[in-house]
């Protein structure tokens, strides 16, 4: 055997031993740790905390090639802080707790009210913990929260927890809130924190509304939903409506469905969304449009005096989506008037949700202050503003600009 076969041979010996053991190793490792899906935290008795950990009974690589249902396990500890609770769980399970996988974070509403920066910074400052993970603030124990979610349509509850808030692209109903974002902007001196807004459907009893209502505010009801206070009822218990917003860390209101839609959209986080318009053919009745944004929306902010003006422009695509058996719809002049319409409708709606944030609020979750600090030509000149406090001082101006269609199929069926 001549020198060069030999140091082949030794090499690809090498590379199989390490093959070999690295195999091993990885397999032990995985043993060895205890990988967290979710976890939920609450306020416990004596100012200490009550950590929830949602666990996987399977490796995440089992997982990802698996047909059935995954069970999950939820195991809770008290202690003084976040630290510590992981600390002790690693202790009740003999294996290290791994945050790896952590696809959702819950804090109860009652541990929300009172700040939640000490566990926000725990947090962020573990390495297994990732950015992307959703932020969820629960109108129950964050405990029930997680026994109630129990997905439909998939066999994994990890699954489940990474794609839940993609109907935020075409329903508005709820935000993608990650913990790296409410980080950013908890530090933050042009904007504030925002979360999900979830909870636990109520009984019908508790969901329905007056039997006096008129039928003319029926469309408007569908939209002033928020979580736990929603007409839904399936298998899953759990729901995720609205935004819980804050001021600093404190959590200080909650948005509805509507009014999440007026944040997602002049946020340019709403692909599309369908919203119920008054008919201006027709008294007391309502029309569903279904709604795209056109292009980004337009903020100019005016710092010149203590109460700034902001002005807001957005413009709009939308299509006719119910229709009565009525040919005026595909009329040029009255779908103009649903233009019209709709522009009021939107108008006002996103005015008063800009006035609910800045005058019951006083948070700027949509970060207009970004806008206002170039404005001053220094850093310093535009802390001494003090954005986040005379936020609550401001007046706004909102411009919508929409062009109605009627629905392609009955506009080529008629043509």
């Amino acid at each position: 055997m001549n020198k060069l076969t030999r140091n082949i041979f030794i090499f690809i010996l090498v590379i199989i031993f390490i093959m070999a053991f690295s195999s091993s190793y990885f397999s032990l490792s995985m043993d060895n740790l205890a990988y967290v899906l979710a976890i939920g935290i609450d306020k416990s008795d004596e100012n200490k905390l009550k950590v929830s950990f949602q666990f996987s009974t399977t490796s995440p690589v089992a997982e990802s090639g698996s047909t059935k249902k995954a069970p999950s396990v939820i195991d809770t500890v008290e202690a003084s802080s976040l630290s510590n609770a992981i600390n002790l769980m690693n202790n009740y399970l003999s294996k290290q707790v791994n945050m790896s996988h952590c696809k959702v974070i819950i804090f109860s509403e009652e541990l929300a009210k009172e700040g939640i920066s000490s566990e926000i910074y725990t947090l962020i400052n573990d390495t297994q913990v990732r950015p992307s993970s959703n932020i969820v603030i629960t109108k129950t124990d964050a405990n029930y929260y997680m026994q109630k979610t129990q997905p439909q349509l998939e066999n994994l509850i990890a699954k489940y927890y990474e794609i839940f808030t993609n109907s935020s692209e075409y329903t508005g109903f709820m935000p993608n809130a990650t913990i790296g974002e409410f980080f950013n902007t908890l530090i933050c001196k042009e904007c504030e924190p925002f979360a999900i807004l979830g909870g636990v459907i109520a009984s019908n009893s508790q969901n329905d509304q007056s039997s006096n209502s008129s039928s003319t505010n029926n469309a408007q009801r569908d939209y002033s939903i928020k979580s736990s206070h929603s007409p839904i009822s399936g298998e899953t218990d759990s729901e995720n409506i609205g935004v819980a917003v804050f001021k600093g860390d404190t959590l200080v209101g909650e948005l509805d469905a509507l009014e999440t839609i007026s944040f997602l959209s002049i946020k340019n986080k709403a692909d599309r969304f369908l919203i119920s318009i008054p008919d201006p053919t027709t008294s007391n009745s309502y029309i569903d449009i279904y709604m795209t944004p056109e292009n980004m929306t337009q903020i100019k902010v005016d710092t010149k005096t203590g109460s700034p003006y902001i002005q807001v422009s957005l413009r709009f695509t939308g299509r006719i989506y119910s229709m009565e058996n009525n040919e005026n719809y595909l009329k040029p002049e009255v779908l103009e008037l649903i233009s019209d319409s709709c522009d009021s409708y939107l108008e006002s709606t996103f005015s008063n949700f800009l006035y609910k944030t800045a005058k019951e609020f006083h948070s700027d979750i949509l970060g207009f202050g970004k806008s206002a600090s170039s404005n001053f030509f220094t850093i310093e000149d535009f802390e001494n503003y003090n954005w986040l406090d005379s936020y609550q001082d401001s007046f706004f101006d909102v411009d919508v600009n929409t062009s109605i269609k009627s629905s392609m199929l009955i506009t080529e069926t008629n043509s």
